[in-house]
């Protein structure tokens, strides 16, 4: 599919750009305080067509993230302004969307929120500058259920990215009972750190002693890698410093173990995994997106540039 150049309409900065599951809308986050939500079409020449602006926050908007369909028509975002809103489309009116819920829990900037995998119900995660990481969990009757990590990441957190529920290996688990889904996190911040959590009992706890640390600046991106039956767990984070580290883990209880990809020689902004978890796409600010795979001998190759 050749690449398509779409008009957004903001008149800020463009964050972040997030593809809804069927691959027919994007939504994108602006420093204008808007969120834009926009038809793509991959025939008949790439037309696009503007379909909403939501308004609601008060500053930038760092992120958005579309909750899977089978809870209906959801979308996340979040705010230099402190706020995490979610929007709700009116299933009888196609485009008519409302604020469904606005959490105010952090006292400054939320810089990243991720939704759970779908099996853990509709459930989200947010990472503020206050240093804590909030999760919200929707209850059946509409109301919503808050858990908290403080002080995460003391000095902020910048990054969220959930793991996939089910755990390496589980698919071949020899009693042919499958284990109960996976709940944890990993998390990035203004520390160089990454950190991963588990949910114990009701309450989060840090799952990687020491902290990862592999880099000598903000880490600016955290992406776990969807594991389709692979025997490892597998964590991306993008930093500030330039390099991009690949950090893995065997079975529960096992160290992390870091290796970097690659130094971009410019901060690194965003990392992210393709569906199956083999190739990742890292964003730079060279303005370049490269995407890598992982080769038979365990070394990173480039497989190819995305042109800017």
């Amino acid at each position: 599919m050749p690449a398509q150049k779409i008009e957004t309409g903001h008149n800020d900065v463009v964050h972040d750009v997030a593809m809804d599951y069927y691959g027919k809308r994007l939504a994108t986050a602006s420093s204008d305080t808007t969120i834009k939500i926009i038809g793509v079409s991959s025939s008949g020449g790439g037309q696009q067509q503007h379909l909403a602006t939501l308004s609601g926050h008060q500053g930038p908007v760092w992120q958005v993230a579309w909750a899977h369909p089978k809870f209906g028509s959801i979308l996340a975002s979040c705010s230099y302004d402190g706020r995490v809103i979610i929007w709700k489309e009116n299933p009888a009116a196609p485009n008519d969307w409302s604020q469904a819920h606005l959490f105010t829990d952090h006292k400054s900037s939320v810089n990243s929120i991720s939704w759970a995998p779908h099996d853990l119900g509709l459930c989200l995660a947010c990472g503020s500058s206050d240093g804590n990481i909030s999760v919200f969990t929707a209850r059946s009757d509409g109301s919503w259920e808050t858990a908290r990590i403080d002080q995460a990441h003391p000095v902020g957190v910048t990054s969220v990215s959930w793991a996939p529920a089910t755990a390496p290996g589980a698919l071949v688990a020899s009693s042919g009972i499958l284990d109960p889904p996976v709940q944890k996190l990993a998390s990035g911040g203004c520390d160089n750190t990454v950190k991963v959590w588990k949910l114990y009992n009701g309450s989060w706890k840090m799952d990687c002693f020491p902290a990862l640390q592999m880099h000598s600046d903000w880490v600016r991106d955290v992406a776990w890698a969807p594991n389709l039956g692979l025997p490892k767990s597998t964590i991306a984070s993008a930093s500030q410093d330039g390099t991009v580290v690949i950090w893995t883990v065997g079975k529960e209880g096992d160290q992390w173990e870091g290796k970097v990809l690659n130094d971009f020689k410019t901060p690194a902004w965003r990392v992210s995994w393709s569906l199956t978890g083999n190739i990742l796409a890292v964003a730079d600010g060279n303005n370049s997106v490269t995407l890598w795979k992982e080769a038979v001998d365990g070394e990173w190759q480039q497989v190819t540039t995305v042109e800017p």
